[in-house]
């Protein structure tokens, strides 16, 4: 059985045009830091601190929160020193 290059080949692992891509593009993400210039990645507000945390207690990709490279750093260092003081979990306890 041969196939022609552009034929559909039915359920044989291709994506071809039915949607197996990303989705609609949905256009760039802006830091939330950039934007609102009152907001600040403090480590005494463990509240905010979370909303950029997985479910497992790591930090969420900037590709993911669409933060700049200087304010996901901030974010970063601001999330260890949450931890080290106990104001956040190092890891999340129990499955």
């Amino acid at each position: 059985m041969s196939y022609a290059k552009n034929e559909d080949r039915g359920d044989r692992g291709d994506r071809g045009d039915r949607n197996g891509g990303a989705g609609a593009f949905r256009g760039r993400k802006v830091c939330r830091f950039c934007a609102d210039s009152t907001v600040k990645a403090d480590y005494k507000n463990p509240s905010m601190l979370k909303n950029y945390l997985t479910d497992r207690g790591k930090l969420t990709p900037a590709r993911v929160t669409g933060n700049c490279a200087k304010h996901q750093r901030a974010l970063a260092t601001a999330v260890r020193r949450a931890r080290v003081i106990a104001l956040m979990p190092f890891t999340v306890t129990g499955r």
